[in-house]
């Protein structure tokens, strides 16, 4: 048992209905929510796994399965590969707008962390010539990184930036937000070209995030552009969609 696994007490369960009309997962669902609500059960913290929770329960491995997959889709627990499943604050929701997902972990409550994967000067290739409005063949930036809330990985962000930028310190982009390191340099970002969708991870996507190769994955594509009207950072970003969605607000016209 590691330092952070938490065995949940029997008592939790006391008064479970083994016979009446609400199913025993979400009966066991309940509890485990109302013990991470109560900070029972702190962000971090480490389930006994599957069988063994079960096994003490006195319930079917199927049934604690689908109780923990009922918080898993809420966002309070998360499933780690090789680590077992684990308490979170929540799943972070981002509106819509002009913020960088720094911020966005920062307004929730969460802490924040990068771990940078690449950081260089690369040539644009007609792609990024045409996005950023600059000549083929032109320096460029391209930054990678994987970021993480609560130490748990949520995203792996990729941009392009144009040659003004090339410049940006490797320590400055693990500390603080692209738009935050932008803004200090005098760029009014104003409005921004974003297109949402989903993929599956592939492979190195799922190690770095640590989920099941293939899993589902949300993905934002967005072009950012200061008050001149001028291309300043094109991303390509991906996200666990168990720990982080999308709010839009529609409005009648």
């Amino acid at each position: 048992m590691t330092q952070q696994e938490k065995i949940l007490p029997l008592s939790l369960f006391i008064d479970l209905v083994r016979s009446g009309p609400i199913p025993l997962y979400f009966q066991v669902a309940q509890k485990i929510e109302g013990a991470i609500m109560k900070g029972e059960l702190p962000a971090g913290s480490r389930l006994e796994n599957e069988v063994a929770l079960g096994d003490r329960l006195g319930l079917s491995r199927p049934t604690v399965r689908r109780a923990i997959q009922e918080l898993v889709d809420k966002g309070l627990l998360v499933r780690r590969r090789g680590i077992g499943t684990q308490v979170v604050h929540g799943q972070v929701t981002r509106g819509v707008e002009l913020t960088s997902l720094f911020e966005d972990l920062t307004r929730s409550g969460k802490v924040p962390s990068t771990k940078m994967l690449e950081i260089r000067e690369v040539k644009a290739d007609a792609k990024m010539s045409e996005i950023l409005s600059v000549a083929i063949g032109s320096p460029i930036l391209h930054v990678k990184r994987l970021r993480l809330a609560d130490n748990v990985p949520v995203s792996i962000l990729e941009n392009w930036l144009p040659a003004d930028f090339v410049d940006l310190d490797q320590d400055d982009m693990i500390e603080h937000g692209l738009y935050q390191l932008l803004r200090s340099r005098g760029v009014n970002i104003r409005v921004a070209k974003q297109k949402i969708g989903a993929r599956k991870s592939t492979t190195v996507e799922s190690d770095l995030l640590e989920i099941d190769k293939n899993s589902a994955l949300l993905t934002m594509d967005r072009t950012a552009y200061d008050n001149s009207g001028r291309a300043v950072e094109f991303g390509h970003h991906c996200y666990r969609p168990d720990l982080y969605s999308f709010e839009v607000t529609l409005v009648e016209k």
